[in-house]
């Protein structure tokens, strides 16, 4: 499991229950300013000795309780992480001036021998995700600065959303018009590439794979940040494996980006409901049936086995597309569970 290390800006015991409440229970703060009630709960880093784990500057200092803080900038510096590893340090707190310039990749090759736990400080949220997937094995932990209990939400998302879903081939059935209803498109702050898409189905026990629109059509000009996701009462695949209904989204939210290649997270810019002809697509893969219904427009995919985008306008039974059946199909309040449910 990769630790998630709060330093909140602020000492506010709001912060500190709405981080317990989320699983993470490892800060970096004086331990002196945490409230009593909580203090048992949480695990400890700092530079002091009441601290769960004491944080030391000075390789002399450090020993197999403590965690040596290395402040990388130069090349140098990370060869200072690597000979305290080879000195018996089990716990470093890379803080790097610019990861972009220092390769934590090289810095996880060259610890990779020692039996060390590296902890990355990211200077910015965004840097959460990259220096927890650095070489597929990424970081042990990240030691992230929060300002409220949102920055909370977005880190506990980023490490625990899945960095790959399994997708299988799954054979259309049966595609067929089914007048007007509400659809949802989905705006994100990312730009999403070719293959990239969101898991959405009627039923939780699978989901097909519906395509960004970074292809645009004769008409429409490419809008690569966008999934138009499908009727509005649509279960969505989200970063904690939850599910949500389409309707129920809102900016701000995180949506689970997925491919072939792997899944990331993305922000939600913008919700766009509004009438449109619909179309019910209904497939199959084994012994396991779905469906979707999405907005009967060219610009809308699914996507193909190799990867590459097929229009609602042009599929037909027999044609194969990319789908994700879960290991539970049951939900409830959007919550996996295992319990006898029938969905048609």
């Amino acid at each position: 499991m990769k630790e998630i290390i709060i330093a909140p800006k602020l000492m506010s015991k709001e912060i500190f229950e709405h981080a317990l409440a989320k699983g993470i229970n490892s800060f970096y703060c004086n331990p002196s300013k945490i409230p009593k009630d909580l203090r048992t709960a949480m695990k400890v880093y700092f530079k002091s000795e009441d601290a769960d784990v004491e944080v030391v500057s000075n390789l002399k200092d450090a020993g197999e309780k403590t965690a040596l803080e290395i402040f990388v900038k130069t090349p140098q510096d990370a060869e200072r992480a690597v000979a305290a590893a080879k000195s018996g340090v089990r716990t470093l707190i890379i803080k790097a001036e610019d990861w972009k310039v220092i390769s934590l990749e090289n810095l996880i090759t060259d610890l990779k021998p020692f039996n060390v736990k590296l902890i990355a400080m990211a200077s910015e949220l965004a840097e959460v995700e990259t220096l927890l997937g650095a070489l597929e094995r990424g970081a042990d932990g990240v030691l992230v600065e929060i300002s409220d209990v949102d920055e909370i939400d977005l880190v506990h998302d980023l490490v625990n959303a899945p960095r790959k879903l399994d997708l299988v081939e799954a054979e259309v059935i049966e595609a067929k018009e089914v007048g007007l209803g509400e659809r949802a498109c989905i705006d994100t702050t990312s730009i999403l590439d070719v293959g990239e898409g969101m898991l959405v189905g009627n039923t939780s026990s699978m989901f097909a794979l519906i395509h960004n629109e970074c292809m645009g059509s004769a008409f429409t000009s490419p809008r690569p940040f966008r999934v138009n996701a499908g009727a509005i009462h649509s279960y969505i695949l989200m970063p904690d494996n939850a599910t949500k209904y389409l309707s129920e989204l809102r900016a701000g939210d995180r949506a689970l980006i997925v491919s072939r290649k792997g899944a990331r997270v993305a922000a939600i810019g913008r919700i766009k409901i509004e009438r449109r002809p619909l179309k019910l697509v209904k497939l199959k893969s084994g012994d396991i049936e779905g469906s979707v219904t999405l907005q009967d427009a060219e610009t809308i995919s699914l996507v193909s086995p190799d990867g590459k985008p097929v229009s609602i306008t042009a599929i037909k039974p027999g044609d194969k597309v990319l789908a994700h059946i879960p290991e539970s199909k049951a939900r409830h309040f959007g919550r996996a569970v295992d319990e006898f449910i029938i969905e048609k």
